[in-house]
């Protein structure tokens, strides 16, 4: 056994561990990092880059097919193995060589194995052969460790030994059948992939598909599907199931049944935090780590809790933005120095409240940030609500031949500003950042008439909400 100080502990060596840990030693701590599994993590190996690589290609055939002129050179059918093994190139093949060697190249430590918490600032790391190190914190730890899939108590669905968002990612073999419970992002980017595998997809929820967005949202993603050949059951539960030689067998709410060669449960997240040991630090073990806009767990002086594990934004991009205000945070206060105006720039982390932007990759996509129309209402805002179809946008017509899309955007009518903004259509990804933009920086719409829009493009929807509201007068 060795023990080992530094300024700096991170446990857990995702995209959020890295950042926490990259910002940490730019601030000049001596700062280590403690991964039980891949260096990388979650969106690496198991959620973002491989759910999108298993996406992507059949989105580009089905846009060709919809383009006269580009449909008559697609004569075949998805190489569903060719899908697979482009995952397999993006997820490095389940390696992280290169990511081990972007730690070294930063500066960082690296020590594999499972981290326990054995008092304030004390961990105990066991390797997988056996071996133990102890690690001291002379300032901080950092706990990154992410989420899993919750699987709900639910009669004999743990015996059937259903897939989460990690086998339905990683697989190397399409099922001919799955069913899905849950109708949120996995859940249905996941029926979008399979379906498009040729397999046949039943997806079961309990209250609509994509309930948090705008109803227009999941409208048009459930039409989408069904035109796929998914089967949705809404508003219906699974009450239990078993497997039978081939099959697995789901018995619903409703009395029907649902029988598919594999399940995939894709219904909450649950927090990595139950073999941490933080009842040896008075926290409640397997519990959500509450935290402050710095990121500090509430009571503590030295421990924060960053990504998934705060249950703040379970989105990777807003974990990054996160740890990059941790790292500072840390960093800043090692030194004694306010958080507010260190001369590296520190920030807290304010965003996670309303600015939160989000894409489901399902096709057609769905962008959104800020409230929606019954969020905003909930919160007292006094709105107005403006809807395009973007069908009707010049840009559109060159896009595609049969060009589905509709936006929104919330204007707070007190103040003059967009507060929310959700599209729906082919690659309006790419339309989330202005709108995040807009929304973050409350630019006034008065200034909005002077951010023109490229013609004929399908961000021309940002004259058509500005012609919709009327020109404003400057306050």
């Amino acid at each position: 056994m060795s023990e080992r100080e530094y300024d700096v502990i991170v446990i857990g060596a995702g995209a959020v561990g890295e950042n926490v840990a990259d910002r940490a030693v730019q601030g000049g701590m001596k700062t280590v990092i403690v991964e039980a599994e891949l260096v990388g993590g979650e969106c690496s190996y198991w959620a973002c880059m491989p759910s999108k690589a298993l996406l992507r290609s059949g989105a580009a055939v089905r846009a060709a097919q919809d383009l006269d002129g580009a449909k008559q050179a697609v004569t075949g059918e998805l190489d569903v193995a060719g899908v697979l093994r482009r995952r397999n190139t993006i997820t490095h093949d389940w390696d992280d060589g290169s990511q081990v060697q972007w730690l070294d190249g930063a500066g960082i430590d690296l020590v594999r194995g499972h981290a326990e918490f054995t008092g304030p600032k004390r961990l105990r790391v066991t390797a997988a052969d056996g071996t133990v190190t102890d690690l001291v914190a002379r300032h901080a730890v950092a706990v990154a460790t992410g989420s899993a899939a919750l699987l709900p108590d639910i009669p004999g669905l743990r015996e059937i030994e259903p897939w989460t968002s990690r086998e339905a990612t990683s697989a190397q073999e399409v099922p001919a059948s799955l069913a899905i419970l849950g109708g949120g992002v996995v859940g249905v980017e996941m029926a979008t992939a399979y379906a498009g595998f040729g397999t046949k997809v039943t997806l079961i929820v309990r209250g609509a598909v994509l309930d948090r967005l705008e109803p227009f949202a999941g409208q048009l993603v459930s039409a989408s599907l069904e035109k796929l050949g998914v089967t949705i059951r809404t508003g219906v539960e699974v009450t239990g199931a078993h497997r039978t030689e081939k099959n697995a067998v789901l018995s619903l709410s409703d009395g029907g049944r649902v029988v598919a060669e594999q399940v995939l449960v894709a219904v909450g997240r649950t927090p990595r935090t139950g073999d941490l040991g933080l009842e040896s630090i008075g926290l409640e073990p397997g519990a959500w780590l509450d935290v402050d806009d710095t990121l500090l767990v509430e009571g503590t002086d030295w421990l924060y809790g960053v990504g998934d594990v705060n249950h703040r934004a379970l989105l990777t991009h807003q974990g990054k933005y996160q740890a990059r205000a941790a790292g500072d945070v840390i960093a800043a206060r090692a030194k004694g120095l306010p958080v507010d105006d260190a001369p590296w720039g520190v920030h807290v982390a304010t965003a996670d409240h309303e600015h939160v932007p989000q894409v489901t990759f399902t096709d057609p996509e769905v962008a959104s940030v800020g409230f929606t129309e019954a969020a905003a209402r909930k919160a007292g805002r006094r709105i107005r609500v403006l809807d395009y179809d973007l069908s009707w946008v010049a840009g559109s017509s060159a896009y595609a031949d049969h060009y589905e899309g509709m936006a929104r955007a919330i204007v707070d009518e007190d103040r003059g500003v967009l507060i929310g903004a959700t599209f729906v259509g082919p690659e309006v990804a790419e339309l989330l950042h202005s709108a995040t933009v807009a929304i973050v920086g409350e630019v006034p719409l008065h200034r909005l008439w002077h951010a023109v829009p490229p013609y004929p493009t399908v961000s021309e929807v940002w004259l058509r909400w500005l012609e919709a509201y009327g020109r404003p007068t400057p306050s």
